[in-house]
């Protein structure tokens, strides 16, 4: 695989110097694929490592089927009922990551309007009256 910078000087030297690939691949001691694999691309070479997975990947199921009885359950019950052994570090992590879609929404802090319901006049008041409801209005203060 080559560097960013390989990508650039390969595309340099083809682009603007008109070197043929061979000629490139010559002068940068590198194949004539290479070349032509970077002249071809829109995007300089980016480097992915594949997803490894986590430990925790094969008791993801148990650990949502317990958030969905009781979703305030301790990492630590959590950990007992599936039969972990490991550190709870990582447990943990995804416990939190997976915890919120099994809490039950506050209704304490569900605040909603409907649009128009609601408005604020900061150093500034319209000059319209505002209907209020119940034929109801009221003009700037």
């Amino acid at each position: 695989m080559i560097h960013v910078e390989d990508w650039a000087e390969i595309r340099r030297l083809h682009r603007t110097e008109g070197l043929s690939a061979r000629a490139v691949a010559r002068q940068l001691g590198i194949s004539r694929s290479t070349v032509l694999r970077a002249v071809a691309s829109n995007r300089p070479p980016a480097y992915q490592r594949a997803p490894k997975g986590s430990a925790v990947d094969a008791v993801e199921p148990a650990i949502r089927e317990l958030s969905k009885q009781t979703p305030t359950m301790p990492v630590t019950v959590i950990a007992e009922r599936i039969g972990w052994e490991r550190g709870l570090t990582i447990l943990r992590e995804r416990v939190r990551e997976l915890r919120p879609a099994y809490l039950p929404v506050d209704p304490v802090s569900r605040t909603g309007y409907e649009p128009g319901e609601l408005a604020q006049c900061d150093l500034w008041f319209p000059p319209v009256d505002i209907p209020l409801g119940y034929a109801d209005t009221r003009g700037p203060a």
